[in-house]
């Protein structure tokens, strides 16, 4: 049966209780519900997140010679 279509928590919820259904492990089920929603397990409110220009991470002095 195909997944249906949406976002919202009960559409993804329902998504995840048809593929247990079918025999998927809980996890698998979650991610393959929230991936038919075009969402990620670690973004919040679907939106997604960009890294911020700035400083880099890479606090390494240069050598001066």
């Amino acid at each position: 049966m195909p997944l249906k279509r949406g976002s919202s928590r009960k559409t993804i919820g329902k998504n995840i209780k048809t593929e247990m259904a079918h025999g998927k492990p809980q996890k698998q089920a979650v991610v393959i519900a929230l991936k038919a929603a075009g969402k990620s397990k670690y973004q919040k409110g679907g939106a997604s997140k960009k890294k911020k220009a700035g400083k880099s991470k890479s606090t390494r002095k240069k050598s001066s010679k």
